[in-house]
């Protein structure tokens, strides 16, 4: 039994206890700071960067499954010559499965623009944006299974849950527009880390993506689920949602910060304005019949990720600050173990017009300039065969490019050995292709951190090199 504030007695909780002893004064200092932190701050407000500033926003086209860069943009003219031949050099100790003899591409290369890039056949439309590409072929990761290198890739890790690279721009740099998400991801996959890819880990739960749609669900019904409450009128809603914080921000000034807490509502009121402003922003009913097609959505082939596409461009317009946009078709994706010439056509046909579509639409509206168009998959292919017709996974060396947003186009950096292999010229390992991101976005990777357990956890951890040869 203890004595109660009100001077009564009674059983009191651990926490009320502390407060009230000798040893609870520094805890009541520390928690009275907190309050007034967690009153005073907003996850989600428009923060300046800490450096200089050459994009103000990311879509980033992300090819599930692994794409080949020795079949799009990572011209190998001596795989070519030795087809057939055994590769003259080891493989990786680790490998992800058995592969055989070197496996030219079938696909032909031409260089484009005034930069003279080579870019594969299998990209004609791109193709003609060469001189906006910055090509980044020395990437390398440290996962060859699909799991751990998406993880790698949008988290920074691959055995720990961590918050993902959009959400660490979120709360880096906070949201351009208050009815919206910060962070979006378009018809994202369930697979091989799931919900982890877009989540906000430690971070304020303001700052995890926000899903519409899912990969199984074709993009012109990928919606935000719940957007409209059916028995409720909006100002029905908001007074609801006054009493709802009233009654919690009470409990917080009683009992001291509570980030869950903190999280919920921000969320509630989140979602709350986003009616309105959701609804609209996917309605296209009001584009051009011109914008449409260069999209592709007159063509069934390229209407699923062209819509997604647009709707990037749209969400970039309103001021949200990551789009991920997410080419799988709940298969194979670019996963071609097998029948690579069939199945790399199938999906390069999908995306290559409504890609260009976007290049060329962010141009148009002066967009471009300061959106960083990022597009990759979670890691490379071997040049080594598979099945006779395949290629296996290849984390040691492959390619991924920017547009935009700062990035110097018509470029090419780095590069992987005479095969495709491995990289072996201005190596970028993950962590370094975080850490360029974030600094063509104004921030530095090495100062945007965040308590956490005992330490200060970052996107690139404690490494990472920004690559400032690909600054425009």
């Amino acid at each position: 039994m203890s004595l109660r504030s009100d001077n009564s007695w009674g059983p009191i909780s651990r926490r009320a206890w502390l407060q009230r002893s000798a040893a609870g004064f520094g805890y009541l200092a520390f928690a009275a700071m907190l309050a007034g932190e967690s009153r005073g701050v907003d996850p989600l407000a428009a923060r300046p960067p800490n450096v200089r500033t050459r994009a103000r926003r990311v879509i980033f086209l992300f090819m599930k499954g692994g794409p080949s860069h020795v079949d799009t943009f990572d011209y190998k003219p001596r795989l070519q010559r030795d087809h057939g031949k055994p590769l003259p050099f080891d493989k990786p100790r680790v490998t992800f499965a058995q592969t055989g003899n070197l496996l030219g591409s079938p696909w032909k290369f031409q260089q484009h623009g005034q930069s003279g890039l080579h870019i594969s056949e299998l990209f004609p439309n791109v193709a003609r944006h060469a001189d906006d590409l910055c090509l980044l072929n020395s990437l390398h990761g440290t996962n060859p299974a699909h799991g751990g290198a998406l993880l790698k890739l949008h988290t920074g890790s691959d055995n720990f849950v961590r918050p993902s690279m959009g959400s660490w721009v979120a709360y880096g740099l906070g949201t351009e527009n208050r009815a919206l998400p910060a962070f979006v991801t378009i018809c994202p996959t369930l697979a091989h880390g799931g919900v982890l890819n877009w989540g906000s880990a430690f971070l304020p739960a303001a700052c995890q993506g926000t899903p519409i749609g899912n990969a199984s669900i074709p993009s012109k019904d990928a919606k935000v689920r719940h957007i409209r409450n059916p028995r409720l009128t909006l100002a029905q809603q908001r007074l609801q949602l006054d009493y709802f914080n009233e009654i919690n921000r009470a409990h917080i000034e009683a009992g001291g910060p509570d980030a869950a807490i903190e999280g919920r509502l921000n969320s509630f009121e989140l979602a709350f304005r986003m009616q309105d402003s959701m609804p609209a922003l996917q309605d296209i009913s009001r584009e051009s019949a011109a914008t449409l097609q260069l999209y592709g959505l007159d063509n069934p082939v390229t209407e699923g990720f062209g819509r997604q596409c647009l709707m990037a461009r749209r969400f970039a317009e309103a001021g949200v600050r990551f789009i991920q946009v997410t080419h799988s078709d709940g298969a194979v994706q670019w996963d071609q173990h097998a029948e690579l010439l069939r199945d790399h056509t199938k999906n390069a046909a999908e995306v290559d017009k409504p890609i260009a579509g976007l290049l060329t639409d962010l141009k148009a509206r002066g967009l471009l300039e300061d959106t960083l168009v990022v597009w990759g998959g979670e890691f490379g292919r071997t040049p080594t065969m598979q099945g006779g017709t395949g290629r296996d996974h290849n984390p040691e060396g492959f390619t991924m490019w920017l547009a935009g947003g700062g990035a110097k186009g018509g470029f090419k950096y780095g590069a992987t050995d005479e095969f495709g292999y491995y990289a072996t010229v201005d190596k970028m390992h993950i962590h370094d292709f975080h850490a360029t991101l974030l600094a063509l976005l104004g921030v530095d990777h090495e100062r945007l951190t965040f308590p956490h357990a005992g330490r200060d956890f970052r996107l690139t951890d404690v490494h990472g090199t920004v690559a400032r040869e690909v600054f425009a």
